[in-house]
């Protein structure tokens, strides 16, 4: 059984939590499959009960890894998965969302995100999108890599559009949201999920960060996530593939950065210049 993380509420009212288990690079090596279908397991233990996988990463490779994991335990897993821009049609959706579905062994994905904006007009995807919601084949939708002026458009193309997040970078390194985009999804109750909160690890060896970490007790991963996680309305999207890198990665949900480390990561990492602290 489980134990359970601190939760974030979607719009739908479904709750996940804060610290989500990413796949992106997941699958694509068979010897190292049994590693990381264990790390993820392990995720799931440390509550870490969501997932986040796409048809696209590994050409299905991770969504089949994942299937591995979460066999006979489905019930205790939100999982999150994406359909890419090619099968935003109608017809061809329906189609990608059964093969994700055979692929991760289930029947039903609880969040299905829109990779990227795409080039179908929206209101044909979001058709594709309930049609799927109706066939109760996905619970709810959400979209991954879409900007401020997307969102915007997104929900002005018909009354009723219940977008539950968006996925997109958010890291240390990578704070351009704070412009705009996450106080708007803020006011909204949308919440953002952060894919590479660690740069794929290329901050981990930014020696001030490693300063910071050791004030704390912890490792620069740990600030790193902790920072992320430390923002209103945002869930970390994070891989590992190591069973020492997933506890690593829990232990980051209950470290909680003081005002001084805050002001000196803003010192080594600055905001944007324009960035909105409070929704408009």
């Amino acid at each position: 059984m489980a134990t359970r993380l601190r939760t974030i509420d979607l719009p739908s009212g479904a709750s996940i939590p804060v610290l989500c288990q990413g796949t992106a690079h997941a699958g694509r090596d068979e010897a190292r499959w049994d590693d990381e279908v264990a790390a993820l397991q392990l995720g799931l233990d440390l509550g870490a009960t969501s997932i986040d996988t796409s048809e696209a990463y590994g050409a299905g490779k991770a969504e089949e890894l994942v299937g591995d994991a979460i066999a006979g335990r489905r019930e205790e897993v939100f999982l999150v998965s994406h359909v890419q821009p090619s099968h935003f049609g109608q017809r061809t959706m329906a189609v990608a969302c059964e093969q994700s579905l055979r692929r991760l062994g289930t029947d039903f994905i609880d969040l299905y995100l829109l990779h990227s904006r795409g080039f179908e007009l929206l209101d044909e995807t979001l058709e594709a999108l309930a049609d799927l919601v109706r066939l109760e084949k996905i619970g709810a939708w959400g979209v991954s890599h879409f900007g401020l002026h997307d969102l915007i458009e997104l929900v002005q193309v018909g009354e009723g559009v219940h977008v539950q997040v968006d996925q997109l970078p958010y890291s240390l390194a990578r704070r351009g949201i704070e412009s705009g985009l996450l106080a708007w999804c803020r006011s909204r109750g949308i919440p953002v999920m952060a894919c590479s909160p660690l740069e794929q690890g290329r901050l981990l060896g930014h020696d001030d960060l490693r300063s910071v970490a050791d004030r704390n007790r912890a490792t620069p991963a740990q600030v790193a996530l902790a920072w992320v996680l430390g923002h209103e309305g945002v869930v970390a999207v994070s891989a590992s593939s190591s069973l020492e890198h997933v506890r690593e990665n829990v232990g980051a949900v209950d470290l909680r950065l003081t005002e001084e480390d805050l002001s000196d990561l803003d010192d080594l990492f600055a905001p944007p210049a324009t960035a909105q602290l409070e929704p408009r």
